[in-house]
């Protein structure tokens, strides 16, 4: 079952009296289950095509649904509450409060949830849990390495158990090692929690953990690289086995 699909989607930027096309005619289908890298070259479309599908920016023409809704259809509390359900974010800067501890950081999603204060905080002990982060959730991003503080932004990200992740050069900061971990770490929630995930890199070796790499250049697919086989989901999402665990407890 497609959770994204893009038919006919073009999108404008007008600069210097020209008309440039950051897609084009643009179609794309993304399995449930899948995880998919995007490369390209600076103006491809890479970033347009994510803000497209995390509703942070419209297309011109064309439809863009994701999870069953047409996006374009979706305007303010609307829109932002789809996000908030269906979409986690994970950025290159991680984006962190300095403020906030671990499991602060990673209890922002929730409280757009109806979720009580208590319940918050178990789903956000669970997703550091999920990310191997348990022993560090009273941190502050200061006293956290890079690769630990992308952590707990992708835990932040699967807090409230979105369908879609999308990563935005998740890796872009981080040294090899780190870099690796996080992937890992990436390729286990899409093999072991069925998570869809859309990322963004530069990093051909980045791109390798994915399922399907696709080239794009000029708004277009130009090629799709086929990584390795899909596989069924093993566990539940993060919010049956959290709530699994508050039965059982």
């Amino acid at each position: 079952m497609a959770l994204i699909e893009l038919e006919k989607v073009s999108r404008v930027y007008r600069r210097g009296g020209e008309d440039l096309y950051a897609l084009a005619d643009f179609g794309l289908s993304i399995e449930e289950g899948d995880f998919v890298a995007i490369m390209g070259p600076s103006g491809s479309g890479k970033s347009t095509l994510l803000n497209l599908l995390g509703g942070l920016d419209r297309a011109d023409q064309g439809s863009v649904r994701v999870a069953g809704e047409d996006l374009g259809a979706l305007a303010g509390a609307d829109l932002a509450q789809f996000r908030a359900d269906s979409i986690g974010f994970v950025f290159q800067g991680f984006n962190l409060l300095p403020v906030l501890t671990a499991v602060q950081n990673v209890e922002l999603p929730l409280l757009l949830t109806p979720l009580s204060r208590a319940e918050r905080r178990k789903h956000a002990l669970y997703a550091l849990k999920l990310v191997g982060l348990e022993d560090r959730v009273n941190h502050r991003p200061r006293e956290l390495s890079g690769g630990q503080e992308q952590r707990v932004a992708i835990a932040r990200a699967l807090a409230t158990d979105p369908k879609l992740i999308l990563a935005d050069e998740p890796t872009g900061d981080l040294d090899r090692a780190s870099a690796d971990a996080v992937l890992d770490l990436l390729v286990r929630l899409n093999d072991e929690h069925g998570k869809t995930i859309v990322m963004v890199t530069h990093d051909p070796k980045a791109a390798e953990h994915a399922r399907r790499t696709i080239h794009l250049d000029k708004g277009a697919v130009v090629e799709v690289v086929e990584n390795r086989p899909a596989k069924a989901a093993e566990e539940p999402p993060a919010s049956e086995a959290a709530a699994e665990g508050a039965e059982a407890s």
